[in-house]
């Protein structure tokens, strides 16, 4: 028995084995290894040269001064006797072995009192004028050198020609060259391109890293009624909130066509005054026992007006920025980019502001309808909430069914309502109203168990497509350069961080936030007191090895036209500039030490 076992053993062992090969041996085929032209004297000789070239980076320049020494030269021989030539021995000379040669014939060019150890091209001057480098010359310490050199293929002439040396010596202290210059000015773009990925990556990756996380999702559970009440509310209130911002954007376009400046400074005070004014009226210091106050519908409308003033303010302060920086950018002279950076601003407030206003009406009123499915679910009879939970529900897969028909026509371009609007919409309402019928009104849907596998997926979706991909799109939509570049790897760092936050979040204690639930806390004040503060180390950790591989992977994303030392090194490398590209490297590996060392640092500090 134990001798069938150990031979079992063996033979199991032996075909591990010969899977083993097999496996490796198809990979072997697969990647085409071949290690016979890795022995290949071209080859060898090629990957010499790039080796030698990179290291020998094109750092530093000198002044040169040059030595010009000329011999004449017969191509071919002529038919009578070729005359001598017959140098000045006191000075710097060449001697030619022989003097005259046929087109493609090797000759042998010996210089001497050349400036000892300069190096320098030796070139063959035609009658025409064109001058061809036909080799390179190296004096030893007593200036003589020697070298072989193959004549070209040149008309025949009955007179001499020319053979010239340049031996050329540095003269003065170095200098940066102007590959360096341009490598330093690449990697100062490339530093910041990363930065600003990161920062504003990280930015929306926090909030969208709570929606992704399992153990704060799992106990967001709503009642059906609540949840068909909020997916109506949801895409109502985005409507109104981007038409009320358009129309806010045109009234201030309008207001502020003459007198810009003065016209802006005013408005933004007022606002801002204004604003300030109301909200010290709704929330006030001391309690204040007026009805008015108290009233809730006169506060709900007045938080409504504060609301729509402050999206105004918003206008008329981008607005103001945006002019004033472009008058600014002249004045600052040699940090005009202040001015500029002030214009950004107001144009990226101008941008983002309809969307902001838009998720803000889609929360006031899906907030709204569930407060409303909320109230139907307790205090209506179950007859009324059955018909409330089929009508509601019913429309709210109505709703859904048009976003997804309206999202495939853009896509695909159909121009049929009736397949991309009609028929989704129907067939949603139907769904709907199936499931309302199915789901009993006082059961719980867990809708945070949605919300995080929908978060997931999105994720994994974007994570999964690499910048180099996404840099292309943003190439057209922004053009050539590293702004193309930060929003490619903005876009991929949020989708990285909001795995790693959100991984981090799922790995917390539960204790304290178990303690904080059990007070009452609501789910905003329980992640601010019992998630973040067990967070902050790690995030800081990630936040500080993602920018360490935005550096890294800008150097890759301007291969396809994202800006930064990426497109210069690519450049040089398709020139077969190898020395040039060596400085790129170069700089390339300090700033990672760098970034490595300052990111240690920073970790050692505050985590």
């Amino acid at each position: 028995m134990e001798r069938e076992k150990s031979l079992i053993k063996s033979v199991s062992f032996g075909l591990a084995i010969l899977f083993g090969m097999i496996i490796y041996a198809y990979g072997f085929n697969v990647t085409k290894v071949n290690f016979e032209t890795t022995r290949s004297e071209k080859r060898l000789t090629q990957l010499s040269r790039i080796m030698r070239a990179l290291a020998h980076p094109s750092l530093f320049v000198y002044e040169k001064e040059e030595l010009e020494v000329m011999a004449p030269i017969y191509l071919p021989c002529p038919k009578t006797q070729v005359q001598i030539h017959n140098p000045d021995t006191s000075d710097s000379y060449l001697i030619l072995t022989p003097n005259c040669a046929g087109p493609g014939e090797i000759i042998t060019v010996e210089g001497y009192n050349i400036w000892p150890n300069t190096k320098g091209p030796i070139n063959f001057l035609a009658l025409s004028g064109v001058n061809l480098t036909i080799g390179n010359l190296q004096s030893d310490a007593n200036g003589y050198f020697k070298a072989k050199v193959k004549l070209p293929k040149r008309q025949p002439v009955d007179v001499a020609q020319m053979i010239r040396v340049l031996p050329r010596r540095n003269i003065g202290n170095p200098e940066f060259s102007d590959v360096a210059k341009s490598t330093w000015d690449k990697i100062i773009e490339t530093v910041f391109l990363a930065l600003l990925a990161t920062t504003f990556g990280t930015l929306l990756a926090i909030p969208v890293s709570f929606f992704a996380a399992r153990n704060l999702m799992s106990s967001q559970k709503s009642p059906l009624t609540n949840v068909a009440f909020s997916t109506i509310g949801w895409p109502l209130g985005i409507l109104i909130g981007l038409q009320t911002a358009l129309t806010f954007k045109s009234f201030v376009i309008q207001l502020f066509v003459e007198d810009v400046l003065i016209r802006s400074s005013i408005g933004s005070v007022l606002g801002i005054g204004l604003t300030w004014s109301v909200i010290q009226w709704l929330f006030p210091k001391k309690q204040d026992q007026s009805n008015l106050r108290k009233h809730k519908i006169v506060q709900s409308v007045t938080v409504i007006l504060c609301v729509l003033i402050s999206i105004l303010t918003i206008y008329m302060i981008a607005n103001l920025a945006l002019v004033l920086g472009q008058v600014l950018i002249e004045p600052l002279g040699p940090i005009g980019f202040v001015g500029n950076f002030i214009s950004q601003l107001g144009d990226v407030l101008i941008m983002v502001l309809p969307a902001a206003t838009a998720l803000l009406g889609g929360g006031t009123l899906g907030l709204a309808g569930n407060k409303l499915g909320q109230y139907v679910s307790d205090h209506m009879s179950p007859q009324v909430i059955k018909i409330t939970n089929i009508c509601a529900t019913a429309l709210a897969g109505a709703v859904i069914g048009g976003i997804l028909g309206n999202t495939i026509d853009w896509f695909y371009q159909l121009d049929n309502p009736q397949q991309t609007l009609y028929l989704p919409m129907s067939i949603g309402a139907i769904l709907g109203a199936l499931v309302s019928l199915r789901i009993s009104h006082k059961h719980p849907i867990p809708i945070g168990y949605v919300t995080y596998y929908v978060t997931r997926t999105i994720l994994n979706a974007t994570r999964s497509i690499e910048p180099l991909v996404m840099v292309i799109v943003f190439v057209v939509w922004v053009g050539i350069g590293p702004f193309a570049g930060s929003l490619a790897l903005a876009l991929h760092t949020i989708a990285a961080l909001a795995k790693l936050y959100s991984e981090q979040v799922e790995s917390i204690a539960p204790g304290p936030l178990e303690a904080v639930r059990a007070t009452g806390a609501n789910r905003l004040q329980t992640i601010v007191y019992a998630v973040i503060p067990q967070i902050i180390p790690p995030y800081i950790s990630f936040t500080m090895y993602r920018w360490d591989i935005n550096v890294r992977m800008s150097t890759i994303i301007g291969f396809a036209g994202g800006g930064g030392i990426g497109f210069l090194l690519q450049q040089n490398i398709n020139l077969l500039d190898y020395r040039a590209a060596s400085v790129q490297m170069l700089a390339i590996a300090i700033v990672v030490a760098t970034m490595d060392y300052i990111s240690a640092v920073i970790r050692e500090r505050f985590v």
